[in-house]
């Protein structure tokens, strides 16, 4: 199931590759999504072109571990009609659990619903978690608002998991986002995350019956909702040329609260990164 979902990611992440510059050339066109009336001509619903590439992700094995792991996949994603932003531009990928569908972009405010996956956990992932059980994932629903004061957007998303082992997250974040050169834009965000009891329980929490079936030995603790972690993070999206387009991401984050003081949890300091290379191949060419 984690491999299975970890290739969604890849597509996921690597579809923003595609769309960094579609703001601007929308506000050239003119209107919603580069068009008068917000609405793409038929044609632009046709596939022209793919986009194929791979993904090479790191991250910790588990939230908290000490332990990192790397994985890569290739990806595929489509082009639609002559490539202008249109309806696929309101699509802003964030991760696995936080796609984003901005229904509402407009006068510097932004909102709509939002939707993904949670991977969960599994017990294997660390020496800590054996005879603690698996965290089950499950499919993610909420929404976002935002307002974007100059060059600065402000916003706060719900993200709410369905399915046995469930809980909602608020992330609240601004981020700043600038181009460097013609084809190259520098993001930098920074936020913190609150999680509900069932969430932060279900994480960084140890029942009774688990405290007695560690093999760690780790004791009982009750982690209560509250923020679980602040972070900061630093992206480059760039179009090489009219084909080539890449992506990297580098983001820490670090464990507060009852997060922090779980027995799960190996090292407070969270570490993530994530490189992205795409090629367009013209289709009838």
């Amino acid at each position: 199931m984690r491999l299975g979902f970890s290739f969604v990611l890849a597509v996921v992440a690597c579809a923003s590759v595609s769309m960094p510059f579609a703001s601007a050339r929308a506000a050239d066109l003119g209107g919603y999504g580069g068009y008068k009336d917000g609405t793409p001509p038929a044609d632009d619903w046709n596939i022209t072109a793919l986009k194929v590439g791979g993904i090479l992700v790191v991250q910790p094995k588990y939230e908290g571990s000490d332990e990192y792991e790397v994985f890569g996949f290739p990806y595929i994603f489509p082009v639609f009609g002559d490539g202008a932003p249109g309806f696929f531009s309101r699509i802003d990928a964030r991760g696995l659990d936080d796609i984003r569908f901005k229904l509402i972009d407009r006068d510097g405010f932004v909102a709509g619903p939002l939707a993904g996956y949670t991977l969960g956990r599994d017990e294997d992932d660390g020496d800590l978690l054996r005879g603690l059980g698996d965290v089950d994932g499950g499919v993610v629903a909420g929404a976002f608002v935002g307002y974007r004061f100059g060059p600065v957007l402000f916003d706060v998303s719900f993200h709410n998991t369905f399915g046995d082992d469930g809980g909602y997250l608020v992330r609240f974040g601004a981020e700043w986002e600038r181009p460097i050169r013609e084809r190259t834009t520098l993001t930098a965000r920074v936020g913190a995350t609150y999680a509900d009891d069932e969430y932060m329980q279900n994480y960084f929490g140890i029942s009774a019956a688990q405290s007695a079936r560690s093999v760690a030995g780790l004791p009982a603790f009750d982690a209560d909702a509250g923020f679980k972690d602040v972070y900061v993070e630093l992206g480059l999206k760039a179009d090489i040329d009219e084909r080539w387009s890449a992506r990297t991401t580098l983001r820490y984050s670090r464990l507060i609260g009852d997060a922090a003081d779980s027995p799960v949890v190996e090292s407070e300091d969270q570490f993530q990164a994530l490189i992205g290379l795409t090629y367009k191949f013209d289709l009838g060419r």
